[in-house]
């Protein structure tokens, strides 16, 4: 019997940094990728997500912390835990990502192995460990 990979959404602007985290992801989570606010609720709106890494910085009207207190407030995604993942390294930034609702706040440039820890603690946090695909050993 396969074990189902977690789903997770990730909110990232730059192209570049889609298709890293997308190749890097993509062993232990079925990836899909949005870089705007209309862009993230259509995704929203079509799937179920286990998990989800936002980036600050987004294409449109509204950023990734405007995002997650929207999502904070919808009591269908109140429980996604989010990961936000950017390059705003303040400590006010990082004040106004937990204010926002995020789970966890990492800065840009991260190590993978510790980025795909991050992910899979949270959601085993948050969901149960047996629900979790535990990264493989050697990945």
């Amino acid at each position: 019997m396969e074990i189902k990979k977690p789903r997770i959404l990730i909110a990232e602007d730059d192209f570049e940094n889609q298709k890293f985290l997308q190749l890097l992801l993509k062993r232990e989570f079925e990836v899909e990728i949005c870089d705007s606010e209309i862009s993230f609720y259509q995704h929203l709106n079509n799937s179920k997500f286990d998990i989800i890494l936002m980036d600050i910085s987004l294409r449109g009207g509204k950023n990734g912390l405007e995002l997650t207190k929207e999502l904070r407030s919808f009591p269908e995604y109140k429980q996604i835990p989010v990961v936000c993942l950017t390059a705003h390294a303040f400590k006010k930034d990082k004040i106004n990502a937990l204010d926002a609702g995020v789970d966890v706040f990492l800065t840009k440039p991260i190590e993978n192995k510790v980025l795909l820890f991050t992910l899979t603690e949270t959601l085993s946090k948050k969901r149960g460990a047996s629900e979790i695909n535990y990264l493989h050993s050697g990945s």
